[in-house]
């Protein structure tokens, strides 16, 4: 009997146990690598993460994010560092951080955001929307052929326009190529002024201003992350800049055409939901894309360059 009741005990606390593990929910871990620091990557970073929050619940994701500062090479240690973690899931924030995380594991979920085109960033030839490996995310491409109207549309006697821009970045590459394709179909110049980094940033832009009547800079992480710099070296000369996206708009710009990237990280963060979740397939989800976009102006760069606001929002333009 004494036996007996030995065995039931051990029997109830056996049982025991594996109700308390049973009751034990899962934690996820995520690195995100994000290429560099300025406000469209850190929103984007941002609405992943309250994303991820918002689906799965507080507690439920350990996040482990790093900036790279805008060092390809750091993009590969801090990749590196998380396989060997053997995380989740690795959102790749920008074009460099992207090829990091998908050069980096085959069998790790990657998802980007705040990439423009997904084929040129991984090399895809004929690029459908669909990775189809353990790769997929979402884009900030702007209309691009609407960008390129609005530099009419605002300055219509322009005559020649400055594609300034990173020669690193393969994504800035593509957009200055089809924006530079629909000028020059309309009869205007255009003049290609890459930088190489930061370092030669302000006297590239300097050469730009004085050679043309308007200079486009496209989403280029580099550009934004030194549009200070840029907007000292271009605003006294007098040349407006149209902006591919809001962060080079506010920082040195007059005006853009452009997404929210909150929202485009949120877009990602349910994406990701999906992946750990086991929902969706990161090899079945095409690329995401932005649906909404927004005519923004710089009311600062605005009233120093005499530009008419009062027109701009009558075009349907917002103040930043």
């Amino acid at each position: 009997m004494k036996k007996l009741l030995t065995v039931l005990l051990v029997m109830v606390l056996c049982l025991a146990l594996t109700a308390c593990g049973g009751d034990k929910e899962e934690v996820y871990t995520v690195g995100i690598v994000q290429q560099m620091p300025h406000i469209a990557l850190d929103s984007a970073t941002q609405g992943f993460q309250d994303a991820l929050v918002a689906e799965l619940g507080e507690g439920k994701v350990d996040f482990l994010l790093q900036n790279a500062q805008g060092d390809p090479t750091t993009c590969t240690t801090i990749v590196n560092d998380f396989t060997t973690k053997n995380v989740d899931l690795i959102l790749g924030n920008a074009t460099t951080a992207l090829q990091a995380a998908a050069n980096g594991t085959a069998t790790i979920p990657v998802l980007g955001t705040s990439v423009t085109e997904y084929g040129t960033a991984l090399a895809i030839e004929n690029f459908d929307g669909l990775v189809g490996s353990n790769v997929s995310g979402t884009s900030d491409l702007a209309p691009l052929d609407e960008q390129a109207a609005m530099i009419l549309d605002l300055f219509p006697e322009t005559k020649t326009v400055a594609m300034l821009y990173c020669s690193a970045e393969p994504n800035s590459a593509y957009q200055v190529k089809v924006v530079g394709e629909w000028l020059t179909d309309k009869g205007v110049a255009v003049v290609d002024y890459a930088f190489a980094d930061s370092n030669d940033i302000t006297s590239v832009a300097t050469a730009a201003a004085a050679a043309a009547d308007v200079i486009y800079i496209p989403t280029d992480n580099t550009a934004a992350s030194c549009a200070e710099a840029i907007n000292g070296a271009v605003l006294p000369t007098g040349t407006p800049i149209m902006g591919g996206d809001s962060g080079i708009c506010g920082g040195c710009g007059i005006a853009t055409l452009c997404i929210d990237y909150y929202d485009l990280g949120y877009t990602t963060g349910k994406m990701a939901a999906k992946i750990l979740t086991g929902e969706a397939k990161v090899e079945e989800m095409p690329i995401a894309y932005a649906e909404n976009f927004s005519k923004v102006y710089n009311p600062v760069n605005c009233a120093e360059l005499k530009i008419d606001t009062a027109a701009l929002e009558a075009k349907g333009y917002t103040s930043l």
